[in-house]
């Protein structure tokens, strides 16, 4: 059995039910991995990216299958215009490493936004908090947990 990350710990205080998914931990395309690796949809399965305008921080959670538009997550968190975040700070304003971003349980509380393609469905993947380690779980209850909106952010 996996370590428990910062994300696990997080769900575990807040009581939502999940399972935990191990898979080989790779060092590039870390989403296309764990839907190879593990057998799970692709559209059902989110990729964390942090996202940044001036000083401001955000994270997006987008379907491996699609593909994050700045300008929607922009206009989601009210902002003029978003960039991707470089990894580094991504990094330090997380604590986690590339490849092992979750949106929960991250350094600093940030607005977090899930593609609203997930929003019907029972189960949506994503990381753990460490390469290799997904977790799965209802969307609504990781939005609940994360305070986060549902929004149009990606192409899938």
């Amino acid at each position: 059995m996996a370590a428990k990350t910062q994300a696990l710990a997080v769900l575990d205080a807040a009581g939502v039910p999940y399972e935990l998914l191990e898979y080989a931990a790779h060092t590039d395309h870390f989403g296309d991995h764990a839907v190879a690796d593990l057998g799970i949809d692709p559209a059902l399965t989110l990729k964390t990216l942090v996202i940044h305008h001036e000083r401001d921080f955000a994270v997006c959670c987008v379907p491996v299958a699609g593909q994050l538009s700045l300008k929607k997550a922009a206009k989601a968190l009210g902002w003029k215009n978003a960039e991707m975040a470089a990894p580094k700070d991504a990094q330090r304003i997380t604590g986690y490493i590339v490849g092992g971003i979750s949106p929960l349980g991250t350094k600093q509380a940030l607005p977090t936004l899930i593609c609203a393609s997930l929003a019907p469905s029972p189960t949506t993947y994503l990381s753990a908090g460490k390469r290799g380690l997904s977790v799965a779980l209802n969307p609504q209850d990781l939005a609940q947990v994360l305070g986060a909106s549902f929004a149009p952010i990606s192409s899938a």
